[in-house]
């Protein structure tokens, strides 16, 4: 075809053309679910919150609603000794902390029992030693709830410490956000650390974690994590708990989420002080066994949650193999055509350029939005991780799915 004097190829267009459709259908996906908007209120005010007397745990009060939070701890000793206080001094005057000992063999009893003496609102309980689930977790947690004393049900993990003494206050705005919300998802967030792992980790992290609450803003949830997800007991129950999913190693906070949460039960939580924040995993088999475990439960997400899910990987694939396709074209024809080849290679490094540009703006300002600082702990994602791991993580998640090497049967 000849276009202002010079003959393209018409497979050059198309490839080309399908570059642009895919930029546009990022350019709205970033927009409508990675992009958070700014918060609409501030966190509750000093002067709102019901006065208390010290760490009193208070049954009667009728100026709060009682949350339970609960943790499941297997082997937890050291995380537990070192965050588990930030979840005990929460300003918040109604609430109590059960951590549910899932036949650990170190010492968390020890620990707990220490820490009960301090804290009046702390609570232990246990997964009996001869327990046989293939879930563990799942029992762990359905135990905390039987003992909980209270309607509203707080989630997070051993290893997590809240951002700020108002975590609770605000996952627990989330269920006036709009009348009947049932479930509230908030945002667990990685520390910054060193090495390739981490960044990838936290990566993932932000990028998912924006996926989910941007899906539930729109009335489309389709999942939860663990580390910071609350929901009522009432709804628990009258779902039957965790029974129909029982024989799955995972799926304690998303599949939950994926069967019975709705748009109109949901509300999402995503100011700074809200967010739980917890180091990444250490080694890559680490890694690779929880993202093996978290994928193993995709399969029985609900059909329309699936179609969703699968929609921007595939258009990441078709970006990808069509820049490629047109970047090895234009070398192959750059002898013969230079000028043709130079202004295509020109046209694709623009497109690139553009998403990375939309990419980088739309994650690092939700990133911000979250807590997350240019610099220290909290850190936001750099460009090399933007291009990196856009690439690699995708090609991980396929292979996890279309060779899964064995079930998953620890937590």
């Amino acid at each position: 075809m000849n276009i202002g004097g010079y003959d393209i190829a018409l497979w050059d267009l198309y490839l080309i053309g399908a570059m642009v459709v895919v930029l546009l259908f990022q350019l709205y996906f970033y927009l409508r679910y990675i992009r958070l908007p700014k918060a609409k209120k501030k966190a509750v005010a000093e002067q709102q919150r019901p006065k208390h007397a010290g760490d009193q745990l208070d049954l009667f009060s009728d100026d709060v609603r009682g949350v339970s939070v609960i943790v499941a701890a297997r082997n937890e000793a050291g995380n537990l000794r070192d965050y588990l206080h930030s979840l005990l001094e929460q300003d918040y005057p109604m609430y109590e902390v059960i951590v549910v000992d899932d036949r650990s063999e170190d010492n968390t009893r020890q620990v707990l029992d220490d820490m009960m003496l301090h804290y009046p609102r702390l609570r232990r309980t246990f997964v009996p030693q001869h327990a046989r689930i293939i879930s563990s977790k799942k029992l762990a947690l359905t135990l905390g709830i039987k003992a909980a004393r209270f309607d509203y049900l707080l989630f997070t993990d051993a290893d997590c410490r809240p951002a700020s003494r108002l975590w609770i206050w605000e996952m627990m705005n989330g269920f006036d956000c709009q009348e009947g919300t049932d479930v509230v998802l908030g945002f667990g967030a990685h520390f910054k650390g060193k090495g390739m792992l981490n960044r990838m980790i936290r990566y993932d992290t932000l990028f998912n974690g924006l996926h989910y609450l941007g899906a539930a803003r729109c009335k489309h949830p389709y999942m939860g994590v663990g580390r910071n997800l609350a929901y009522k007991k009432e709804w628990f129950l009258s779902h039957n708990g965790f029974s129909p999913y029982l024989g799955e190693m995972a799926g304690d906070d998303d599949l939950i989420v994926n069967h019975y949460a709705t748009g109109k039960t949901t509300a999402t939580v995503t100011c700074p002080k809200s967010v739980t924040w917890s180091p990444t995993k250490q080694t890559w088999q680490e890694w690779w066994h929880q993202k093996r475990r978290h994928l193993s439960v995709s399969p029985h997400y609900t059909a329309w949650s699936r179609l969703r899910l699968g929609v921007e990987p595939m258009s990441r694939a078709i970006w990808y193999g069509a820049a490629i396709a047109l970047l090895v074209r234009c070398g192959l024809r750059f002898a013969i055509a230079p000028t043709v080849s130079i202004g295509l290679a020109g046209c694709v490094g623009l497109l690139l350029l553009m998403r990375l540009v939309l990419r980088a703006t739309v994650m690092n300002v939700s990133a911000r939005r979250l807590g997350y600082s240019p610099k220290g702990m909290c850190a936001g994602i750099s460009l090399t991780d933007l291009v990196l791991w856009d690439m690699i993580l995708p090609l991980c998640s396929l292979w996890i799915l279309m060779f899964p090497t064995r079930k998953p049967t620890r937590w």
